[in-house]
């Protein structure tokens, strides 16, 4: 009896490791387009370093931030003091995990104008942009002042909320925050330094303004009307 339990607690014991083993780690997206696509309205050196440096910074550190979670989950119940180490890494993984989606949705928000790029929505979300805003350039404009009011880093996305009938809001945050739950991500744009700085130096107004022009409302409106 004592050797059955021995191997059912040596088993239990693997088993968290062997699952680890099987995770599968996040990786970076493929792209739509090549780097120099969405000149002259956003650098190919910019994407090339936004996309290779930086976004794969926030998939190296989730990976290695959840891989160390799940390691010390193991040993959690012969050491309690390692639940502190588990709380300081939950703030790892919100930040490099909200890095790596934000990035994600944003590279699928955008096209080069050959693609259709800039090209204003139609549709289900084109009506709900009229309804409630008046116009693409009243959303445009609302949603730049978001950008423009960022303080440091941060995102602006247009979102569906289910919680209020699927209306359409802009909503920011800071850092890498992302948005969760109710609120369905249609658009997001990178408010942080390294998304336009080379280019456009400190008139980040100016990349908010051009950025549209690379915009794909195409993607917007399938996640509109897939949102429920």
């Amino acid at each position: 009896m004592f050797a059955a339990k021995s191997i059912a607690r040596r088993g239990l014991q693997l088993q968290p490791a062997t699952l680890l083993a099987k995770r599968t780690k996040v990786t970076l997206p493929d792209l739509d387009w090549d780097f120099g696509a969405l000149e002259p309205h956003i650098s190919g050196q910019i994407n090339e370093l936004h996309y290779t440096k930086h976004h794969q910074t926030y998939v190296n550190g989730f990976n290695a931030a959840t891989e160390q979670f799940e390691e010390l989950k193991t040993k959690l119940d012969s050491d309690p003091t390692v639940a502190k180490q588990l709380i300081a890494l939950q703030q790892n993984i919100k930040f490099h995990g909200g890095g790596y989606t934000n990035h994600c949705l944003f590279w699928k928000n955008l096209a080069p104008t050959s693609q259709g790029g800039g090209e204003p929505p139609t549709g289900a979300l084109a009506k709900q942009i009229e309804t409630q805003f008046g116009s693409l350039d009243n959303l445009i404009s609302l949603t730049n002042s978001k950008l423009a009011g960022i303080q440091g880093s941060g995102w602006a996305f247009l979102v569906k909320n289910m919680e209020n009938g699927g209306q359409l809001e802009v909503v920011q945050t800071y850092n890498q925050d992302t948005v969760t739950g109710p609120l369905k991500p249609l658009l997001a744009i990178d408010a942080w330094e390294h998304a336009y700085y080379l280019q456009y130096q400190n008139k980040k107004v100016d990349y908010f303004k051009a950025i549209w022009n690379v915009i794909n409302w195409k993607e917007a409106a399938k996640r509109f009307d897939a949102a429920a």
